[in-house]
């Protein structure tokens, strides 16, 4: 019993210790500032045009009244590249998207052969520029049977690089007719 007192007296010294402090409060955390995150950039492309991305699209080859022709593009929107006989005139129409003011020069390179053409405006909706090429000129030729691709370069509008499909030479042919 002699250890009740000595109890009594240890919570009684207890009770007369001072409170402790509360914790510091933490330092404020700063809030983060958001960004737009940047696009990531463009891939340089090789020096070889044989290397570069293709154009994304699809050939499409169809007959109308004034004759044949294969549109290249993305299902859904305007053609990016278009080639129409013309049976009258024996020629082939090569159209692109895009403006430009007079005359500007349209590299075509292929696997074989590379050739400038002017081009120019057609004034239609949605907004070409064009060429007459004679259908039995060897370029189309080259175009058709390029190794796998062929490029179109004008200065001012990106850089087709487009499939060499069958449709190509099914236009050609229907206008060597």
């Amino acid at each position: 019993m002699r250890s009740l007192p000595i109890l009594a007296l240890l919570v009684v010294l207890g009770g007369c210790v001072a409170p402790s402090k509360p914790p510091p409060r933490p330092a404020p955390r700063p809030v983060p500032i958001q960004t737009p995150t940047p696009a990531p950039a463009p891939v340089p492309l090789s020096s070889d045009w044989r290397d570069w991305p293709f154009t994304p699209g699809d050939w499409v080859y169809r007959q109308d009244g004034r004759g044949s022709v294969a549109q290249f593009g993305v299902p859904g929107t305007d053609a990016v590249l278009a080639l129409r006989c013309d049976r009258d005139s024996g020629a082939i129409r090569l159209s692109r998207s895009g403006t430009a003011v007079g005359a500007v020069p349209m590299t075509i390179r292929t696997s074989t052969v590379m050739r400038t053409l002017n081009t120019t405006a057609t004034g239609g909706t949605p907004a070409a520029l064009a060429v007459s090429i004679n259908a039995r000129d060897s370029l189309l030729d080259a175009i058709g049977f390029s190794r796998g691709r062929f490029v179109v370069q004008q200065p001012g509008l990106p850089t087709l690089v487009l499939p060499a499909w069958a449709e190509i030479l099914r236009v050609t042919e229907d206008c060597r007719r």
